[in-house]
């Protein structure tokens, strides 16, 4: 487990907050947001629930607007201009691969979002990149001259992100007697590798590549056209536009490891889009995860028909 850098995450909210933090002596190993509204208590979010930031008297600490124009000149190092493209998506990724969400006024040009003023709202995401997270899995997936079309199901805040990363950083590396193989990452939301200034904070194996902030869809036909992986890895399939993508990535000879959000394999294969991939029969395994005893529980793993493996 890489140990998430105490001050690097106190250093980026306004001094008020800081010293709160500071003098709360928090287990960032646990947790997993931090998230500030303008006028009302800052929340800090863990694993089994959620509590709010007090002050000496025991308080709630209400965030100010001063607290969050401070935050966000720390977060963008006095220059909202250089991240005006990641703002007008909603969200900055910072050094350590954590990521703060912003919530404002959308600007409008037309259809267009051109950006964001009069922010309330301030999430950090905090990014916990857990190695071996992955091994009771690994077996199911990958043999010595075989890897199975992947699909890691889960509600929102159980773990798949972590799992896919560490899957990643096995499949590149390679494990045991298994040898790495070249793997293709999108990370449309820089969620995987947390790329900091182009360069990822998180570890995903020697024989990956990384297309930051690019939209699914068309970076997995750029990865196959240009870096001829063995693996293409996305987080978060479920747009129409990913369906042709995916077909392109299966029928290319690339194998598939994916994310989607869901609760059961009964409500993935209901919508739409993974029904038709059901039909193809694209993805040999199904995992499903839940957070019955904590984030990132393995509840299952499924063939192509749904059957348990």
């Amino acid at each position: 487990m890489r140990t998430i850098e105490t001050n690097q995450i106190q250093d980026l909210f306004s001094g008020n907050i800081r010293r709160l933090l500071i003098q709360a002596d928090l287990d960032y190993e646990k947790l997993y947001e931090i998230r500030l509204r303008a006028g009302r208590p800052m929340f800090l979010i863990y694993d089994g629930g959620e509590c709010f930031l007090r002050t000496r008297g025991q308080e709630p600490y209400l965030v100010t607007r001063e607290d969050l124009k401070e935050t966000l000149e720390y977060v963008s190092g006095y220059s909202l201009y250089a991240y005006e493209d990641e703002i007008r998506q909603g969200y900055m990724s910072v050094q350590g691969g954590h990521r703060v969400g912003v919530t404002g006024k959308v600007i409008l040009d037309g259809d267009q979002i051109r950006g964001m003023k009069y922010i309330s709202c301030i999430n950090l995401r905090l990014a916990h990149e857990i190695r071996g997270c992955a091994d009771p899995v690994m077996g199911y997936i990958r043999k010595e001259n075989w890897t199975a079309h992947t699909l890691l199901i889960s509600p929102p805040r159980c773990g798949k992100t972590t799992l896919l990363r560490d899957m990643i950083r096995q499949l590149s590396n390679g494990f045991g007697k298994i040898p790495g193989v070249t793997v293709g990452v999108v990370d449309e939301r820089s969620e995987l590798a947390g790329c900091y200034q182009g360069i990822p904070q998180n570890d995903l194996g020697i024989r990956t590549d990384v297309l930051d902030g690019c939209p699914k869809a068309h970076g997995m036909q750029m990865l196959i056209r240009s870096m001829s992986p063995s693996v293409v890895a996305v987080d978060e399939l479920g747009r129409e536009e990913d369906f042709k993508a995916v077909e392109s990535v299966i029928y290319s000879g690339c194998k598939l490891i994916a994310t989607a959000h869901g609760a059961s394999l009964e409500e993935i294969f209901s919508t739409p889009f993974f029904g038709r991939l059901r039909k193809m029969k694209v993805f040999e395994r199904y995992i499903l995860l839940g957070k019955e005893q904590r984030a990132g529980t393995i509840r299952g793993i499924y063939d192509e028909r749904g059957n348990p493996c």
